[in-house]
């Protein structure tokens, strides 16, 4: 007679030491990237709609205050030519301010252990990350553009979606591992204030996002050329307005190229445990 109190299939575990977790922890990566979206969807009006508002009143002041309805630019309207470039910028400044907000204040409350201790790989870890950086980008994007597209006067509609995706993509993937380092060496809420205020800021006002690069010196425009935002702005401009300050292929591979480093930058650090683990 059988013993009608064992089970028919009895569970089996893994022999100690040999990991029940292969490849990709989906569920886990999962989890975190929920986690991270969640963080600042609790405060929608601050980090979603806020930069809309922001965003809308740098096209009132450069379209109505400085006449600029008037002027052309690359052919097109000022206000449709700056249009994009507000978009991008808005989303550029908010995937870095995303990323480089998660694991420092981790860091700086101790609860970066969070980070640490779930069976994830650093690579799944620098995925999510990133991911949900990219994903607020996403959603400051479509809040920028309802509110411009309410702001009589401006005419902006895709007529290049690749562009507009690729350009979205590589732009907000540069910015968030930029954040990831960011995070990774700052111990104070000042250290990524400062990258913020004297890096992020600069570069994307001085991307091309209120003019035109062939109308500045050879000087300046070799300086804008250095500037890894004037290709995401420009190649996002594309996607729009069929035109750009540079060659939309050029934007493509260089971006490509620096998140490339910045991804294996970010790998190794993190691997390392430089400045997380004690």
């Amino acid at each position: 007679m059988t013993d009608q109190t064992q089970p028919a299939h009895p569970v089996r575990f893994s022999e100690p030491g040999v990991p029940r977790i292969r490849r990709i922890n989906w569920s886990g990566t999962r989890a975190l990237y929920i986690k991270e979206v969640r963080r600042f969807m609790k405060v929608q009006l601050q980090t979603i709609w806020a930069p809309s508002i922001t965003t809308l009143l740098y096209l009132i002041i450069f379209t109505v205050a400085l006449g600029g309805q008037r002027r052309t630019v690359l052919g097109a309207p000022f206000a449709d030519f700056i249009a994009p470039g507000l978009i991008m910028m808005g989303m550029i400044q908010n995937a870095f301010a995303n990323s480089s907000f998660g694991m420092l204040v981790g860091k700086i409350q101790g609860t970066i252990v969070d980070y640490l201790m779930p069976p994830i790989s650093t690579a799944e870890l620098l995925f999510a990350q990133v991911a949900a950086a990219m994903t607020r980008a996403a959603f400051v994007g479509v809040a920028i553009g309802i509110a411009i597209a309410l702001w009589p006067g401006v005419h902006i509609a895709p007529r290049h979606i690749w562009a507009i995706l690729v350009f979205w993509a590589l732009g907000t993937m540069f910015v968030s591992f930029l954040g990831v380092l960011t995070s990774i060496w700052a111990e104070k809420f000042d250290h990524a204030a400062a990258i913020t205020n004297f890096v992020v800021a600069p570069l994307s006002l001085l991307s091309g996002t209120f003019y035109s690069v062939d109308r500045l010196s050879p000087v300046f425009q070799a300086i804008s050329h250095a500037n890894p935002f004037f290709y995401a702005i420009s190649g996002f401009r594309y996607g729009f307005l069929s035109v750009a300050d540079t060659e939309v292929v050029r934007g493509m591979v260089v971006l490509g190229g620096l998140n490339v480093v910045l991804g294996f930058l970010c790998y190794a650090l993190l691997k390392s445990g430089w400045k997380i683990r004690p």
